[in-house]
């Protein structure tokens, strides 16, 4: 008998491909207009061409996903690092507040064009627009879940007499993974919407420069196999961040 993650598998499964046969025959039958919305067997043969015919999307993703673990990866260690800074002084933060505020309220993608004068149409200025939008995810989610610390096990440690670095580490910093990681699954997601919106804005290379390219000629097929390429890379980064999230809670 199969086991219940098992069949829950198979059903996740079964619902994306009756819905990709649902696409395919609704444009097959013209219901929806295939040069408008593509279809799934074109989306298949750009994407197997791309990855195992000419190779054209290898190099672009190889662009595209390292400025996204450049911006993910600094963002995040930014982020974390002021968090633990506002956690251990708090007036830190309140004197920072309004400018932190100010500068999370600013629409970073409309000021792509910005950072891209200030960095160049190479790996740069992608990674300024994905730091910008991961580190504010991440240090909201860095605070509330350093903040949530159990109130009755710091009073414990402290009247047993742990230094303040044995009870960050100990209590503070574990309590704290579940909503830390909830930050980074999605300050990732916002590090892929920065990079590739910079990308589509201006690049000298990228997925983001295709999709721009390939919606400028009505590729429509095209465009589709990128954002499911991305959204399938995106999905398994943050299912290998669920993963180790399990890990490091294994102490509960």
């Amino acid at each position: 008998m199969l086991s219940p993650r098992t069949r829950l598998h198979l059903g996740q499964v079964a619902l994306i491909l009756a819905l990709l046969a649902l696409w395919q025959v609704a444009a097959s039958l013209k219901v929806i207009d295939a040069s408008i919305f593509g279809t799934p067997l074109g989306v298949i043969a750009f994407l197997n061409d791309g990855l195992f015919g000419s190779g054209n999307i290898w190099v672009d993703a190889g662009w595209t996903l390292e400025a996204i673990l450049f911006a993910f990866l600094l963002g995040s260690a930014a982020a974390i690092a002021v968090g633990g800074i506002f956690a251990r002084w708090p007036i830190i933060e309140r004197l920072t507040d309004p400018i932190l505020t100010s500068l999370n309220a600013m629409p970073r993608i409309a000021l792509a064009p910005m950072f891209i004068i200030w960095f160049g149409l190479g790996t740069g200025s992608k990674v300024a627009v994905g730091f910008s939008l991961t580190f504010f995810i991440v240090l909201s989610a860095t605070v509330a879940g350093i903040r949530a610390a159990s109130a009755d096990h710091l009073v414990l440690a402290r009247t047993l007499g742990a230094s303040p670095l044995k009870i960050f580490g100990t209590i503070v910093l574990p309590g704290a993974v579940p909503v830390v990681f909830s930050g980074l699954r999605l300050g990732l997601i916002y590090s892929i919407l920065g990079v590739v919106g910079s990308e589509i804005i201006a690049a000298r290379n990228g997925l983001g420069q295709e999709i721009s390219y390939m919606t400028s000629t009505f590729n429509i097929d095209g465009v589709m196999g990128l954002v499911f390429l991305l959204a399938m890379a995106g999905y398994g980064v943050s299912h290998g961040m669920t993963r180790v999230e399990r890990w490091l809670q294994r102490w509960q």
